[in-house]
């Protein structure tokens, strides 16, 4: 790191790096410059061009303090806090330091390069809740099963945290624990994820010496065995303890060798190894595949952490079974119950093992080449030989040779032409790196019955449910309607979202690409859509559901903004695109029309894309599109939480309605502005009559009920600069910060930016004691002269919006 720069925060008894802003963006160690302003910090290479930023704040910066915590902190002349280190972690915890839900430790790619690694160690709350140390989302060590930690209780976990007597996992309002870890009394403790894989923590005493060596002890590092660290010793490395010390060796198995100038770990010795899923291998008939036995005594990390996909089998169906799967690069199998355990995606090390009674196999390839019928040939598969070239016989033989020739060569032209634009997408998908795997076309109409369930469609196309080989159900996009812009979003999905891991973001699985066929695969959520579930006329969503969806889908938006390499805009949020699994967990879907973002880039102009009912006034008036305009999405989305409808929809009175007073408008269809309503409740501070009627009172306090409608509005600001960030949502809805409040007059503009595009039926707006109602004059006729937008409002209905800017 001596020729780069980084903006960090070291603890310097300990020389570690706590924090550092944007790990992935190297610093030239030349004039770099850092400025403070009251915008915030921003730091500039030798050319003046913005290399990082914090976010945009709503009141002035006054202080940039280092506390004695190691949080680096902003204030405003009042000493509130604007932003802080410590909700942005890298690889690096202190005491005192929360780590929420969805929130990873990220290893560095090397002790010289502080770009993020396959490493992670995350609070999730899968399961019931737990930390998780994982590689390539590969769970290799869980807090829970850790024979040091104690588990009190199962339940939605909240946030992990270390002080002076250990580390501690809670739920609730901060008060109930679910896991601890009982670690001596210390001083201060320091947390890191090592660019190993390797979790370990570092407590200081002042007591124990006079070196500031002798005051630091390791006391706590997992995994115990560095063996069972994923990638410890490159791909297929075998990693065995030596036997005179704690340390451990490296070396390749039988029929291997090492590669040390591509660095790619072990690699057969007479054959090659598979690449996962890559159609252009697929079905070739000169392709054979075999499986290479490791020695007796291997095993492999993921084996513990994972159910055999298949009980009670021999050793041929298990090769069988990784045979027709092309994710499958390897398998353990254990002959004495018939467990099939199959190595999909990523190959680790293989640890030598004299306790297990698997045995481990690793697929290979093998091209055969055969003889061409044709001898030596060119291009098209054939060789013209003296006797095979043309000789003029006669014009008349002549001209319609040259004819049928002419004809032959534009056709194979064509064919060429039409070859070369069908492969230029697979073409540059193959040069990204980091792609997931990747499935063949035959593969995925077999998986979806040829494509017979179809469960969602938008975006860029169709969405069907299919089951993969020996899994759980996905879900299969089809890409159609595929221009210039497509393309580039489609390779924008594969590229960025495939390395996206988060509790609250769908997960991309695989993808295909194959000539003119573009399908994404996702991971499958049953109870699909948030508008299936929370319009619908099935069980009514409890309060309680309504918050903590509320919070997982903020959660995953502020990930986006604001922990990805890349800051993800999604532009289309919207209940259609917050998908629900049993338990109601929630999982952002469709990033097929997100945009990105680098982190010193303010605002994005693109082609319009989103939903009409939830698009910021922003995308109407030719304006920058930033992440403030998912802000506002989101809080339309919240208000339809709250209310249990649509913010713009269609009703009946008949005196059993939203309100009682307006029973004389018994029979009348009216249309009502949810966002209008919700300001004058606001205004009058009578919140519970925003709840879901449906509900029938069965809400948790009226606090909570502010608390959203608060924030809501707030992201509804036209103001971009007024709407919180996503992280500050965050905070909100957590209690972490006080709620904001909304500005009035920057929501005054609802009214007309709600206004209908077309002719409609002149509407009158009626003062209610608790509200507007508005709906259409009973009298007015089609032909009226008064103006067609005069009093004639109406909100613009959720349906698709593509168009130039």
């Amino acid at each position: 790191m001596k020729d780069t720069s980084y903006l960090a925060v070291i603890h310097t008894v300990s020389s570690t790096i706590v924090w550092s802003a944007r790990r992935n963006y190297v610093v030239p160690n030349i004039s770099t410059t850092i400025r403070l302003n009251a915008t915030g910090v921003y730091i500039e290479d030798s050319g003046g061009e913005l290399v990082w930023s914090t976010p945009p704040f709503r009141s002035p910066v006054s202080l940039l303090q280092l506390q004695e915590s190691g949080n680096l902190i902003l204030l405003d002349q009042f000493n509130r806090s604007l932003w802080e280190s410590f909700d942005y972690p890298t690889d690096t915890i202190v005491s005192g330091q929360r780590l929420p839900v969805g929130q990873s430790l990220v290893s560095a790619i090397s002790a010289q390069n502080l770009s993020m690694g396959d490493y992670r160690f995350t609070v999730t709350d899968d399961g019931g809740g737990d930390v998780v140390m994982t590689w390539n989302g590969l769970t290799y060590w869980t807090l829970s099963m850790d024979t040091s930690t104690y588990e009190v209780l199962n339940l939605p976990p909240l946030y992990m945290v270390f002080n002076g007597t250990g580390l501690y996992l809670f739920a609730g309002n901060s008060s109930v624990v679910l896991i601890k870890l009982t670690l001596g009394v210390s001083e201060f403790r320091i947390a890191k994820l090592d660019y190993s894989g390797r979790f370990s923590i570092k407590s200081y005493n002042s007591s124990r010496g006079n070196s500031d060596t002798s005051m630091w002890v390791e006391e706590f590092s997992r995994p115990v065995d560095e063996c069972r660290i994923p990638n410890i010793c490159s791909k297929i490395g075998v990693c065995s303890a030596k036997p005179t010390s704690s340390s451990f060796q490296c070396t390749c198995p039988p029929g291997f060798h090492d590669n040390n100038q591509t660095k790619e770990g072990c690699l057969p010795v007479y054959d090659s190894l598979p690449s996962a899923c890559n159609a252009s291998g697929n079905g070739d008939s000169n392709v054979s595949t075999s499986y290479l036995e490791l020695a007796n005594g291997m095993d492999y990390f993921l084996n513990d952490f994972s159910e055999p996909r298949e009980r009670g089998v021999n050793l041929s169906s298990c090769e069988n079974l990784c045979s027709l799967n092309c994710t499958c690069l390897g398998l353990f199998h254990d002959n004495s119950s018939g467990s099939c355990y199959l190595l999909e995606n990523h190959l680790g090390s293989i640890i030598a093992s004299s306790t297990t009674n698997r045995m481990g196999y690793i697929k290979a390839q093998r091209v055969t080449t055969s003889a061409s019928p044709y001898g030596k040939n060119d291009s098209r598969g054939y060789e013209l030989t003296k006797k095979e070239k043309p000789f003029p016989i006669a014009g008349l033989v002549l001209i319609p040779s040259s004819g049928f020739l002419l004809i032959t060569l534009v056709g194979i032209v064509c064919y060429r032409q039409r070859k070369s634009r069908n492969s230029l997408i697979e073409l540059e998908i193959d040069g990204i790196p980091g792609l997931p795997v990747r499935f063949g076309y035959k593969e995925l109409v077999a998986a979806t019955e040829n494509f017979r369930t179809q469960i969602g469609s938008g975006g860029f196309g169709t969405v069907y449910k299919g089951t993969l080989p020996g899994e759980s159900a996905v879900a299969v996009k089809k890409i159609t309607s595929l221009g210039v812009e497509g393309k580039r979003e489609f390779c924008t999905e594969i590229a960025i979202i495939g390395n996206i891991r988060h509790v609250n973001l769908v997960r991309l699985k695989g993808f295909c690409a194959q000539g003119r066929q573009l399908f994404l695969v996702y991971e499958y959520m049953n109870r699909g859509s948030l508008d299936r579930v929370l319009f619908g006329n099935g069980c009514v969503l409890e309060w309680e559901e309504r918050f903590k969806i509320a919070l997982g889908t903020a959660r995953g938006l502020a990930y986006l903004h604001s922990s990805c390499e890349q800051k993800i805009i999604h532009c289309d949020v919207k209940p259609e695109n917050i998908l629900l699994d049993d338990n109601l967990h929630v999982k952002i879907s469709d990033f097929g029309i997100s945009k990105l973002l680098s982190r010193e880039q303010s605002g994005l102009f693109t082609t319009m894309r989103g939903t009409r009912g939830y698009l910021a006034p922003e995308w109407l008036s030719n304006s920058p599109i930033t992440d403030k305009s998912d802000v506002y999405s989101y809080g339309m989305v919240l208000l339809e939480i709250v209310r249990g409808r649509k913010n713009w929809s269609l009703q009946i009175h008949n005196g059993n309605t939203e309100n009682d007073q307006s029973s004389s408008l018994s029979g009348l269809e009216h249309s009502t502005f949810f966002p209008l309503f919700a300001l004058e409740m606001h205004k009058q501070r009578q919140y519970l009559e925003l709840v879901d009627p449906r509900l029938e009172g069965r809400v948790t306090s009226e606090e909570e009920v502010e608390k959203l409608v608060r924030v809501a509005l707030c992201c509804v600001h036209q103001d971009p600069a007024l709407r919180p960030s996503m992280a500050n949502v965050v905070g909100m809805l957590e209690g972490g910060y006080s709620v904001g409040v909304p500005q009035v007059e920057s929501l005054i503009f609802l009214p007309f930016f709600g206004q209908r595009r077309a002719e409609v039926p002149r509407i009158e707006v009626h003062n209610v004691q608790n509200g507007l109602v508005l709906f259409p004059q009973a009298n007015a006729s089609s032909n009226s002269s008064s103006s067609g937008s005069h009093n004639s409002f109406s909100y613009m209905s959720s349906q698709q919006v593509s168009g130039p800017r």
